[in-house]
Formats: C-alpha cells, sequence, structure tokens
C-alpha cells in the first residue's frame, strides 16, 4: 500500500519509517525544504535512537522518499496520515490551523477516495471538523480516522514497533478492518487494537498522558514529605511500585516532567474542563506541584550559595527533556539554567545530544561543554537535570580533582547517599536526607 505522510517530525517520520519497515512504500511531505534535502541524504532532524538506520536501510530499498510537493505525496495514496504540529499554549488553548490549513490543501489536491489518519494531538470534536473541511473543498468522499500516538521519545520506534496498544477512531467497519490489517504485524504479541468513537479516541490521549504526569506529581509530593520525615522516597517508592494495583513504572522523583506532551495535555483539560464548568481541583494541582517541584530544587541551589551564588560556576549534567532525545521543549534543565543565570553564576552545560538546541537558544548566555568530565572543571558544584546513563556511573575520584567545591544538586537520583558521603561530596537528592 502507499502511504502519505504529512509532517516530519517525531511523529511523522517514525510512523513513516515504522510502516516502510513493514514493507509498504512510504511518501514523506513536509514543507519545509531544508529538512526535506537532510531526510533525502539519509540525516534525521531529530535525535532518536534506531531511526537514522531504518530510515537509509527503507530508502535504499526504495519503500521510503520525501518530498516537499503535497500533490506527489497524496498522489495514488489511498491513506494519508496527517503528523503537523497542535501546540497549545499555558491556558490549554490548542491551536489547529495547521492541520485545518493541510486539509484545506489536500482536500484541493485530492483525485478520489482518501483515507484521512489524524495522529496529532487534537481536543474532542476535531475528527467532525476535518470532515466538514473535506465535504467542504471536494467532491470526493474521505473517511476521517482518529489513531493517536503514544510513543515516547527517547524510545519511539521500538514503541512503534512493539506498541502496547492501538487506537482507532473511526465509526466505519470498512476502514476499520483496513486500519487493523496495516496495524496486525505490529501486534502479533497479543496487544490489544482498540475500535471506539472519534471523540473518545482524541479524549483517550489526553486521558492517559494527564494520568502520567498525575503519577510523577504525586510521587514528587510524597518526596518532599519524606525529607522531614527521615524517610528515602526511594525505599518507599520499591514499596509503592511492588503493589500491582499501582506497578512501578512513572513513581521516580525528580524534578518534574517536562516535553512538549504532558504539559500540554494537562493545560488541554484543565481548559476543558472549565469550558464545560466540571471541577478540576485535581488536574490544577498537578501543574502546580509540577511547577513548584523545579522551583524548590532551583532555590536549594540558590540557598546553599548565598550571595555568593554570583561567583560561583554551576555545572549541569543534562539538558533534553529526557534521555535519549535531543528536544529541549519544556524541559526542567531550561528552568534551572534560567534560574542560575540570573541569579549571576556561570553556567556550564553538557548534553550528549542536545548542544546544538542550547546553543541556538542561550548563545554566549552559557558554556557548552564537549564532555561531561570537562564540565566539571573548576565547577563550584553539580547539577544532575537529565538521567543520561553516561552518568549513572561517574568516577568519583576523577569529578572531586576537577571541581572546585565537592557538591552535587542531584535531581534524578541517580546516586547512592552513602556513597557520596564516603567519596567526601556534599550531596543534595529528592526525597531523601542530605549529606
Amino acid at each position: 500500500m502507499k502511504i502519505a505522510i504529512i509532517g516530519t517530525g517525531y511523529q511523522g517520520l517514525v510512523t513513516g519509517t515504522c510502516f516502510a519497515e513493514n514493507g509498504h512504500r512510504v511518501v514523506c511531505m513536509d514543507r519545509d525544504a531544508d529538512r526535506i534535502a537532510l531526510l533525502k541524504r539519509g540525516i534525521p532532524p531529530i535525535h532518536e535512537p534506531g531511526l537514522e538506520e531504518l530510515i537509509i536501510r527503507n530508502m535504499e530499498e526504495e519503500r521510503l522518499s520525501f518530498t516537499p510537493d503535497l500533490g506527489d505525496a497524496i498522489r495514488d495514496s489511498l491513506m494519508i496520515f496527517l503528523c503537523v504540529g497542535t501546540p497549545a499554549d499555558e491556558a490549554g488553548n490548542t491551536d489547529l490551523s495547521g492541520i485545518f490549513e493541510v486539509s484545506r490543501h489536500i482536500a484541493e489536491a485530492m483525485d478520489g477516495y482518501r483515507i484521512i489518519v489524524n495522529k496529532c494531538t487534537c481536543p474532542p470534536g476535531t475528527a467532525e471538523q476535518l470532515e466538514e473541511i473535506f465535504h467542504t473543498h471536494t467532491g470526493h468522499p474521505v473517511d476521517v480516522v482518529v489513531n493517536p500516538d503514544f510513543m515516547k521519545e527517547g524510545s519511539a520506534v521500538d514503541d512503534f514497533l512493539r506498541p502496547d496498544r492501538v487506537l482507532i477512531g473511526c465509526r466505519e467497519i470498512r476502514v476499520n478492518e483496513i486500519m487493523k490489517e496495516m496495524y496486525g504485524p505490529f501486534l502479533r504479541t497479543g496487544k490489544p487494537l482498540l475500535v471506539m468513537s472519534p471523540r473518545s479516541a482524541e479524549m483517550a490521549k489526553y486521558a492517559t498522558n494527564v494520568m502520567l504526569a498525575t503519577r510523577i506529581s504525586v510521587m514528587n509530593q510524597l518526596a518532599d514529605v519524606c525529607e522531614p520525615c527521615g524517610a528515602d522516597i526511594s525505599e518507599v517508592r520499591e514499596a509503592v511500585g511492588a503493589d500491582g494495583r499501582i506497578g512501578p513504572t512513572f513513581l521516580f522523583p525528580g524534578i518534574g516532567f517536562g516535553g512538549s506532551g504532558l504539559p500540554r495535555d494537562l493545560a488541554v483539560c484543565e481548559r476543558l474542563a472549565a469550558e464545560h464548568q466540571v471541577p478540576h481541583d485535581l488536574l490544577s494541582a498537578v501543574r502546580a506541584v509540577n511547577e513548584g517541584r523545579r522551583a524548590r530544587f532551583l532555590r536549594q541551589i540558590l540557598d546553599y550559595y548565598g550571595d555568593s551564588i554570583c561567583e560561583k560556576k554551576i555545572a549541569l549534567w543534562g539538558a533534553s527533556f529526557k534521555a535519549r532525545t535531543d528536544d529541549i521543549r519544556g524541559a526542567p534543565a531550561l528552568f534551572i539554567i534560567d534560574g542560575l543565570c540570573q541569579a549571576g553564576a556561570a553556567v556550564t552545560v553538557y548534553d550528549p545530544v542536545a548542544a546544538g538546541k542550547l546553543a541556538d537558544r542561550y548563545g554566549d548566555a552559557i558554556t557548552i561543554a564537549a564532555k561531561y568530565y570537562g564540565a566539571l572543571e573548576g565547577a563550584d558544584g553539580l547539577v544532575i537535570v537529565t538521567e543520561w546513563n553516561e552518568f549513572r556511573r561517574p568516577d568519583y575520584a576523577r569529578m572531586g580533582e576537577v571541581m572546585r567545591e565537592k557538591v552535587i544538586f542531584d535531581g534524578r537520583n541517580l546516586y547512592t547517599p552513602a556513597i557520596m558521603e564516603a567519596n567526601g561530596f556534599r550531596y543534595f537528592s529528592i526525597g531523601r536526607k542530605p549529606v
């Protein structure tokens, strides 16, 4: 089957490449000519483990191609996947102008029946608006399907190839059968394909991210309680995660969730609740706890140094909002960097893959280190923000030799307090007694 993918961000690029890997002929379209030029050379504009190898292999097998021309992409393509941005502001207002615009262009270029698959995160009712756009701008029949993605940045390829579940929001039985056939090879281990109404499928994406955000905020608030009580949140987490009703995932305390998904979807759900006059105290509390967590962590650093912070060099390990990605959108690290710079500290940051995006954002305001031990040279403190694997087992002796002050603020609880104390470090973590 020939498939058109509109948009080559995380969602579109991974979706198109993985469908090509499964034998489909896929054309990915993006109006960004520079991005398309990179992709035609086999260079993905995002960092995602395993993606580059799949792109190159499927291009060589002539199953995957890229174009800036919408007409070329949709010609002879029965299925057109919409993978464009639908950003939301802090008040939860979703900007749907991009998906509406591209839908109008598709409608005007269509030469026959098409299945329009919306993978964008959109508020309930968007599928009906898309149907109206197509009915207004083309005489050709269409079916609109809601197919939200649940890929996690840093493991998106694996998540697509081996999903926990696939959601299909469509009322047409024939279209549902086509979607089941497409996703069948990815569900051979027995994971479910769930068919529901379009509005339920649209809401399910928001609901999932709100639940995940809630777990993180609850654990962060419990961590704040553990500290004055003398309890260790790491031990508490193991006990809680062992409960079969709860499970161990998304129970790690830290400096709050970031990225583009969880904060956006939480804000949208708050707005939807307010619009329909539904109480949303818990949703607002989840957001407030998340914002308070990173502010509390920054305050801990500033309070430790006091007025002398303007004379200090502070190193940060990690800047992306999570490991295995170069995405810094909404990253807690940005809040920490901004706060330290405003306080007058000299800030040096190391991140394995996000250096380019940091340089674009900060320019000469910070120093970007090429190596993670290099960031520690002459540092008066280290702040750990992202849990990259290479930070988990460092050479403590080497760290102590190059740092001016052996102080660590660990926002991801990577280390054991007793080991840090034995190595002479002043160590602050989340939900555990400082040493």
